[in-house]
């Protein structure tokens, strides 16, 4: 089965983003709160094998048949909070979790609070790449760094990680750890990006549109992904 994910390459024109085929989950996305994330694209449009609910649809949904859970940067956290269990027992059964924004709230056990820049000029907003992973393949990250020639879409602080986390990228000249992945010991695995949803990349002219396909293709990936199209 074949993706194509269509981007402007610099310098070399149109070109079409193949994805391998694999065995995939489906990926459970959360729409944000009523009245936020209208200007996002329907990442239905972008990613094959999805769903989509209602934001607080989620406390009556049952996970079982979903590989990864995808949260919006726009999330009621206090809502969430009230399913801690629910949604570790979903890892704990090998699940993945994609969480977007800012934890004002710590929900589980590995959140800590957002800590945003002190200063956000040009040299603190650029985006390093800490470590390569298959969400990321083949992304510049100039690209995520500017977004209509803006820089500071991609991430303005962190939220800092648990102990044995990977770093997968940083944002300024300290390479503060915006985007991580932890391997959970009770198992499941999370992956953290502190800024706007990644999937607001769906169909972008640049590089940044290979994030959306390799995230599901990832996401759906995992032990949990695999159980379930067995």
């Amino acid at each position: 089965m074949v993706f194509p994910s269509p981007a402007l390459s610099p310098g070399t024109g149109f070109y079409p983003l193949f994805l391998q085929e694999t065995a995939m989950g489906l990926c459970l996305f959360i729409n944000p709160i009523k009245g936020a994330g209208d200007d996002l694209p329907d990442v239905g449009d972008h990613a094959p094998d999805i769903a989509q609910i209602d934001h607080y649809d989620l406390s009556d949904i049952d996970l079982s048949p979903y590989a990864a859970l995808m949260l919006p940067a726009h999330l009621d956290q206090r809502f969430f909070g009230t399913l801690t269990t629910k949604i570790e027992g979903f890892l704990a059964d090998g699940g993945t979790l994609v969480f977007n924004g800012h934890v004002a709230w710590p929900m589980l056990p590995e959140f800590q609070t957002f800590v945003p820049l002190e200063n956000q000029s040009l040299e603190n907003l650029i985006i390093h790449r800490l470590a390569d992973h298959p969400v990321f393949e083949g992304v510049d990250t100039h690209h995520l760094t500017f977004r209509r020639g803006v820089a500071g879409f991609y991430a303005r602080g962190y939220n800092p990680p648990p102990k044995g986390a990977i770093a997968l990228h940083g944002v300024g000249p300290d390479r503060l750890p915006c985007d991580w992945i932890y391997h959970r010991p009770e198992g499941g695995r999370i992956l953290m990006h502190a800024g706007n949803d990644l999937w607001m990349y769906a169909g972008s002219e640049d590089s940044t549109a290979r994030i959306v396909p390799q995230l599901c293709q990832w996401a759906g990936s995992g032990d949990r992904g695999q159980e379930a199209v067995s």
